[in-house]
């Protein structure tokens, strides 16, 4: 019980793990049998699915899957952005193909034979890793559009100054005159008036 709940604790991050979408893309032996079981007793959903379709499903929070040569044909997310925590099941005989793994960019990696700790350890790590990535990219969102904004400031600006003769402050107070006035944020008074400018020349 205690691997159980510390795993929830590593791995819900404003989601408990019970309430997670497992897809367990491995093949049915004694292994992938025994990987079924442990996650089940997180009391996640787990969906067994093999033989492997050409197309792993979209609404997975994690999927284990595989790690087959055709495996980044089958991520309904390459390229792009990951849908699902992945965490690529290795084989035990051979060592896994590097470029493969690299191609398939998974958040963390199973490798056969297996032991209970360890899957729940990569069920963690797999789902911790995922919500960080999302996080990152958000922020980096977050940056892009201020820095659209910041950009759409300054050329609106300069816009101002060349056909009202005004100097920079003035040009801003005027933007953030009509930004208050009509209750929207500067940047949007910013980007009708760059827009305007290239409509009429």
């Amino acid at each position: 019980m205690a691997d159980v709940r510390s795993t929830q604790e590593a791995a819900g991050e404003g989601s408990e793990i019970s309430s997670l979408e497992i897809v367990v893309a491995v093949r049915r032996d004694d292994e992938g049998d025994a990987l079924a079981r442990e996650l089940l007793r997180t009391r996640s959903r787990v969906r067994r699915l093999w033989p492997m379709s050409t197309r792993l499903p979209e609404d997975a929070d994690v999927i284990f899957c595989e790690l087959v040569p055709e495996l980044p044909q089958c991520l309904p997310w390459v390229p792009g952005e990951p849908l699902a925590a992945l965490v690529a099941v290795t084989p035990a005989i051979q060592a896994p193909d590097l470029k493969l793994l690299r191609n398939c960019a998974p958040h963390a990696v199973l490798h056969r034979p297996f032991t209970p700790g360890a899957v729940v350890t990569s069920l963690a790590l797999a789902r911790a890793q995922f919500l960080y990535e999302r996080r990152l990219r958000s922020r980096i969102d977050k940056l892009d559009e201020t820095l659209r904004a910041f950009r759409s400031v300054e050329r609106a600006k300069t816009i101002l100054m060349q056909s009202r003769k005004l100097d920079e402050e003035e040009a801003y107070h005027f933007m953030r005159r009509q930004a208050m006035n009509r209750r929207v944020s500067i940047s949007a008074v910013a980007a009708a008036i760059v827009d305007s400018h290239d409509v009429l020349g």
